[in-house]
Order: C-alpha cells, then sequence, then structure tokens
C-alpha cells in the first residue's frame, strides 16, 4: 500500500477538558499516515494525481481549531473522518500528541485507524 505522510503538523488550538484549559491555546502534535495510491502521480510526474500536503494540512488546522475541543481522542476522530470523506482516501492512521499535558511524560497521545 502507498501511503502519503505528514509528521509533526504543529496545530495551536483550545483543547482540554478543565476550565484553565479552556482559557488558552495549547500545542498538539499531528502524524498522519494516508493510503493514496501515487503511481498515477510518479508515472507522468503529474502534480494533478497527487495528494497535496500542504492542502492537506490546511484543512486539519482548520477542522481543529475551528472551535473548542476538550478530548485528543475527539480530534483524532475528526481528523480520520475528514480524511476518510473529503480526501476520499481508504485507509489512515491519526496520531495525535499533546506535549505537556502530564508533568512526568514528555508527550501523551492517542494513534487511531480508520479504514473506509
Amino acid at each position: 500500500m502507498d501511503k502519503v505522510l505528514i509528521r509533526g503538523l504543529r496545530v495551536d488550538t483550545v483543547i482540554g477538558i478543565y476550565e484553565w484549559e479552556k482559557q488558552l491555546h495549547q500545542q498538539l502534535q499531528i502524524d498522519l499516515d494516508i493510503a493514496w495510491d501515487n503511481r498515477a502521480a510518479a508515472e507522468h510526474d503529474d502534480y494533478s494525481k497527487a495528494l497535496c500536503y500542504d492542502t492537506v494540512s490546511k484543512r486539519i488546522v482548520a477542522l481543529i481549531t475551528a472551535k473548542p475541543i476538550e478530548l485528543i481522542e475527539t480530534v483524532a476522530e475528526k481528523i480520520a473522518q475528514c480524511l476518510l470523506s473529503e480526501f476520499n482516501t481508504s485507509w489512515v492512521r491519526v496520531r495525535v500528541m499533546k506535549p505537556g499535558a502530564v508533568e512526568m511524560a514528555d508527550n501523551v497521545g492517542v494513534e487511531i485507524e480508520r479504514s473506509r
């Protein structure tokens, strides 16, 4: 299976369950693995057949910053559903990390895989 990869997408947004978290922006770090058949784009060096990393990244940032979200689990699901429906991919892996959320850990997060 071919994949398009986006690593370390940083999104500053309002995320969290505590009242103090709802008053500030925190950074999420997002990794995406997106099933995408790269053969057509590669065969003719044709950008129109490729999945545009910039377009995907901007859409995910817009999705996650549109309104406050409490759980990173919700963030992961929203991203997966967006990629499956709007970008017409058949499978995705989404990892959402929230650095600094737990004092004793460098990072905490969730990872999901979804398919149509």
